[in-house]
């Protein structure tokens, strides 16, 4: 037989030998996983198995990206809630802020009328308590006195006093007749219209001086007792 015959014949055959010894270690392993190690005195039991096939993992992008879409709606979910959590806290501070303004405003203004009116009742006690100021004259004292008998319900009228007073006194407030019958009886008419001592106690009107000389008092307590014996003075126009 040719040389080169026998090799690639010995060749074939160390081949396949080969696959045979491959074949049987493979079983033998595949039998040693079968073999459980118990005690001398148990049973043995031996269990032939086929080998576990692994499951393939089948990797796919689709839903790494549903996932990362859905997170990032729900984030984008929790930034508006944020936003409108913040919106809502800064629209309640500034009607916060604008109802303090308000309230302030609203007080401020109460107190404003407050003083407002404490200064006008300042005022009007002011005025009530200061009398109204009349000149130390003719004009004014028949002015002054004809307040008082106005208060009084006393008649006469400024032109009727001034007129008498002229012809009685001059508008001499401290006048004395030490000549007439009055003075002869001791009882002499004093003052600016005129008026005896008895006459002037009889007519005198509370709140002015009981002095016939005061100028204020004598026009009054006369136009008194001429409002009670002629009805006015300005219907006497000559001694009384």
């Amino acid at each position: 037989m040719p040389k080169h015959i026998l090799t690639r014949g010995h060749g074939r055959a160390l081949t396949r030998h080969h696959k045979i010894a491959a074949a049987g270690v493979a079983a033998l392993g595949a039998a040693a996983i079968g073999f459980s190690a118990v005690p001398s005195n148990a049973s043995t039991t031996t269990t032939a198995e086929a080998p576990a096939q692994t499951a393939k993992v089948a990797y796919s992008t689709q839903q790494i990206q549903g996932v990362k879409a859905d997170v990032n709606s729900q984030l984008a979910g929790a930034s508006v809630k944020v936003e409108e959590i913040a919106a809502k806290k800064q629209a309640a501070a500034e009607a916060a802020a604008k109802k303090k303004a308000a309230a302030e405003a609203k007080a401020a203004k109460a107190r404003e009328a407050a003083e407002s009116a404490s200064r006008s009742a300042e005022r009007a006690e002011v005025k009530k308590a200061a009398p109204k100021k009349y000149g130390d004259n003719l004009d004014g004292w028949i002015r002054e006195a004809m307040s008082i008998m106005k208060k009084h319900g006393i008649p006469g009228s400024y032109e009727g006093i001034k007129r008498n007073v002229l012809r009685e006194s001059s508008g001499n407030p401290k006048a004395i007749n030490l000549w007439d019958i009055n003075a002869q009886k001791g009882i002499p008419s004093k003052g600016l219209l005129q008026v005896i001592p008895p006459t002037f106690e009889a007519y005198h009107v509370k709140g002015t001086p009981k002095d016939i000389y005061d100028p204020v008092a004598n026009i009054v307590a006369a136009c008194n007792y001429a409002a009670d014996k002629y009805g006015t003075m300005d219907n006497v126009d000559s001694a009384y």
